[in-house]
């Protein structure tokens, strides 16, 4: 377990000398479409697929295609999966299920199977046969339970860690634990983090290998509103988070005039049996306004904290070649969030090989209003040839973020912001 950092989050600016300013780009990004959007020095993007409806989840296979989910709307049963395969200037889409309930998240197994985290279930397919079928792993007709499913936060985020066993998220219910009508009683206890079907909690699946079923689950983590963005450094074997903060909390503060720039979100390094305080407390161990005496020290505090309402998605640690040096082991996080902090892709760069405890550089700035521009990333993921993938749920399209420069890009020399303020 490498040691916490409570560092304060610091966006930094890549500077890029006048004349590289005022060159022409290229019109396209490793053979595709170029989009008009801003991205660090010497990186493009590239449209992979588009007329996707909402895309999340997405995985790169050893040979190159991208399997992405597609929720389809927040309906029941609209959702689909879609393999993508390099075809020249594009990628051929190519539909392999449908009507499933809100696919999520989507893993490579230690049998090369993919594993989809969809409402109330995981399933796993072979994508190396030629009229694949989806087999129930958690939930449907494996013979263990379904995920609760419940309330605001009912999608699933999924990780497999190097024992080949499966982290997967179950989000809470509520924002705050509030009731139906909104609001909580003084001191009240948050009936959601009770009991073996606790929710806002990250559970872990042990499975029996070759056959890949589930052997017994655990609580693994709780007190985590909603964990839609985990990654593993397999060099620590260490489980990342990134937390999406709760809302309103200006409500309960009258002197706060809005809830801009407060709870932030958070990085969390998770350890088995952790308490990381959600609904009682928020930031660095600051009891939240519905629950004043509550004790924070009695939780975990987060290893870093993520500018308000990012809203991170997605993770995944860069281990690849084609990025400069200075990415190497950092942590590539999707801020889907719809305010200002949002609709970016940001790496958490590795300090001293302790983890993503260094400097925060944006890689891609969007808009949630940008169509085929990177307005609301989610999923992210690795390819074999170095570059990295995103899922945009708002444009309904695929990306691929490549690094065109061979020359460094060094985070080195660069002028950063102040770090946010603690109100």
């Amino acid at each position: 377990m490498p040691a916490r950092h409570p560092l304060y989050p610091i966006a930094f600016c890549l500077s890029i000398s006048a004349n590289a300013a005022e060159a022409k780009p290229p019109a396209d990004c490793d053979g595709l479409p170029r989009l008009a959007v801003k991205t660090a020095p010497g990186f493009c993007l590239g449209l992979a697929a588009d007329k996707l409806k909402a895309p999340r989840g997405l995985v790169v296979l050893p040979d190159g295609d991208i399997i992405v989910t597609d929720m389809g709307s927040w309906e029941p049963g609209r959702g689909s999966v879609w393999r993508l395969k390099r075809e020249g200037a594009g990628y051929q889409k190519t539909l392999m299920f449908t009507r499933l309930d809100r696919p999520n998240s989507a893993a490579i197994g230690p049998d090369g199977k993919v594993y989809i985290g969809m409402a109330g279930r995981v399933a796993r397919f072979n994508p190396g046969e030629a009229a694949p079928v989806l087999t129930d792993v958690i939930g449907g007709a494996s013979g263990t339970p379904g995920l609760p499913a419940k309330g605001r936060h009912l999608l699933p985020a999924i990780v497999f860690d190097a024992q080949g066993n499966l982290f997967v998220s179950v989000g809470s219910a509520s924002d705050h634990c509030e009731g139906p009508d909104g609001t909580m009683p003084p001191g009240s206890t948050c009936a959601e983090r009770v009991g073996p079907d606790a929710l806002g909690v990250i559970r872990h699946y042990a499975l029996r290998w070759p056959e890949g079923k589930v052997a017994r689950w655990e609580i693994h983590a709780r007190g985590l509103r909603n964990s839609m963005a985990m990654a593993i450094d397999h060099r620590t074997r260490t489980l990342w988070q990134g937390e999406n903060a709760r809302d309103g909390i200006h409500a309960a503060m009258p002197a706060l005039k809005n809830d801009n720039e407060l709870p932030h979100d958070e990085l969390n390094a998770i350890r088995r049996g952790g308490d990381y305080g959600w609904p009682y407390c928020y930031d660095q161990g600051v009891a939240s306004p519905e629950y004043p005496a509550a004790s924070c020290k009695a939780y975990l505090p987060p290893a870093r904290l993520l500018p308000a309402h990012a809203a991170p998605l997605g993770m995944v640690f860069y281990t690849g070649n084609r990025f400069p040096a200075a990415f190497q082991n950092s942590l590539l996080i999707t801020y889907h969030g719809y305010r200002k902090h949002g609709h970016r892709v940001v790496a958490l760069l590795d300090k001293g090989g302790a983890g993503p405890a260094g400097a925060s550089v944006t890689l891609v700035t969007g808009s949630r209003r940008q169509v085929k521009g990177m307005g609301a990333p989610v999923g992210i993921g690795l390819g074999p040839d170095g570059d990295v993938y995103i899922s945009d749920d708002h444009d309904g399209i695929v990306v691929k973020l490549h690094h065109e420069v061979q020359t460094p890009v060094s985070p080195h020399g660069v002028t950063p912001e102040p770090p946010p303020a603690l109100q």
